[in-house]
């Protein structure tokens, strides 16, 4: 995510390593790089010209506090702008409605129908909603059809009527049915166009008059830059959108809808798309963006994700489990599977501080544990339990089995032991004494 933007940026920052002062001379070549990186980025010029003009009026005349390098300085003020830009604060969803009517609008091919259901079991799942998504999209039947799917997917009642082609009905009749049916928030999937055009906005207002929906949002395919920017410029003029929907940012390098949008149309970024499962997305925060683009992680991302899949009665027995050293690698496994959903490993890496930087030329997929469960699913029961009866002649089956090599086995083992041996010291007073080495550490410093 962001790559280029963050690769960019980290090299533009450095001009300031070993000044002791901030000057006009050494701001002017740092900024002159800012603005470079975010047009490369794509990012609008007037908007890149007037983020660098307030980076450099909080730049000059501070003197560099005691504990800060100049370069350090600059970092915390280029993040406090580039969260300023997207910005600011975390906007929130309007679900006061009964129900809640959220329409959702933009160009065919943006991820509009698959971020509806996104959305739906977001708000199913983490604000105990019951949603409703509904088919508006009356030109192209594969999109009732995949709206139908997604529902079936998340478990979310879809409602569709296939005999009527005037959009604005469907939507209506739709809120009438979820009334009746208990739903609280209705999700009003529109047709989408390849361009924009007088047809398209003339058909989605009136969908907007009709309905008076609670949130308008606009879905857009971040990776489509500066264009994108402009489309939600054009949609802004028509429906005074609520705020902005940006998918597919796992895949965008670049990041200029991201850093302009807010600017151009002054609509709030609210959520956005991190991958094609139905669980990837993320509220946006723009103080966690800002801190990822510039290679800062986002640990508190990353502990919210882990929280989900964190179950607290397995918890328990894990912890009796390592007391009683009877941690297998059935218990490893379990901890793998709980890793993988928390979402992609280059995602989950971006978010750890300094990782995404130090493995930048490492290819990381979602299949960097495929070796290591082959391993442990060609042991056998006993292997799984009871590590400690893995012999030479298992250890070659194994390899064999998983279609590995002896080597890799044994490091596996290796790892396993002593990972083992760190879970029962933290479980005792281990924990305690490692957190007390650390803060004398710290006073050494």
């Amino acid at each position: 995510m962001f790559d280029n933007l963050s690769d960019k940026l980290d090299k533009a920052l450095h001009v300031l390593k070993g000044h002791g002062q901030i000057t006009e001379i050494n701001v002017a070549e740092t900024l002159k790089e800012v603005r470079r990186a975010l047009l490369d980025a794509d990012v609008n010029f007037k908007t890149a010209k007037e983020f660098t003009n307030r980076v450099k009026e909080k730049a000059l005349g501070q003197n560099v506090l005691t504990t800060l390098q100049p370069g350090q300085l600059m970092v915390k003020i280029v993040k406090d702008e580039l969260t300023s830009l997207m910005g600011g604060d975390a906007a929130g969803i309007d679900l006061s409605g009964n129900p809640s009517v959220i329409l959702m609008s933009g160009l065919q091919g943006s991820g509009k129908t698959t971020f509806s259901g996104k959305l739906a079991g977001f708000l199913k799942n983490k604000k105990t909603k019951k949603p409703l998504l509904v088919a508006c999209d009356v030109y192209r039947p594969a999109a009732i059809d995949q709206l139908h799917v997604v529902g079936e997917q998340l478990e979310v009642d879809v409602y569709s009527d296939r005999e009527n082609n005037n959009p604005v009905a469907i939507a209506k009749a739709a809120i009438a049915h979820a009334k009746t049916n208990g739903h609280n928030v209705v999700i009003v999937d529109t047709a989408g166009r390849l361009a924009v055009d007088e047809q398209m906005m003339t058909e989605i207002a009136n969908i907007h008059k009709a309905i008076k929906p609670n949130e308008t949002l606009f879905v857009v395919d971040s990776m489509t830059g500066q264009d994108a920017v402009n489309t939600a410029k054009a949609f802004n003029d028509v429906l005074n959108f609520d705020g902005v929907i940006l998918t597919k940012l796992d895949g965008d390098t670049r990041g200029g809808a991201a850093l302009s949008i807010k600017s151009v149309v002054n609509k709030p970024i609210k959520f956005i798309g991190t991958g094609e499962k139905m669980d990837a997305m993320d509220v946006f925060y723009p103080s966690r963006m800002a801190d990822r683009i510039l290679g800062m992680g986002d640990v508190v991302s990353l502990v919210e994700r882990a929280q989900e899949q964190f179950d607290e009665e397995e918890a328990r027995k894990l912890q009796k489990k390592i007391a009683k050293n009877q941690f297998g690698f059935d218990d490893f496994l379990n901890q793998i599977q709980q890793i993988k959903k928390m979402g992609s490993m280059k995602d989950l890496i971006g978010m750890i501080p300094g990782a995404g930087k130090a493995l930048k030329d490492v290819d990381v997929d979602d299949d960097a544990f495929k070796g290591i469960e082959a391993i442990i699913f060609s042991m056998t029961p006993e292997e799984r339990t009871t590590p400690s009866v893995l012999n030479a002649s298992r250890k070659k089956r194994i390899a064999k089995g998983s279609g590995t090599s002896i080597q890799e086995v044994n490091q596996l083992l290796k790892q396993f032991t002593q990972m083992s041996k760190m879970m029962k010291m933290m479980q005792g007073g281990g924990g305690r004494k490692m957190m007390q080495m650390m803060n004398s550490m710290k006073g050494m410093r």
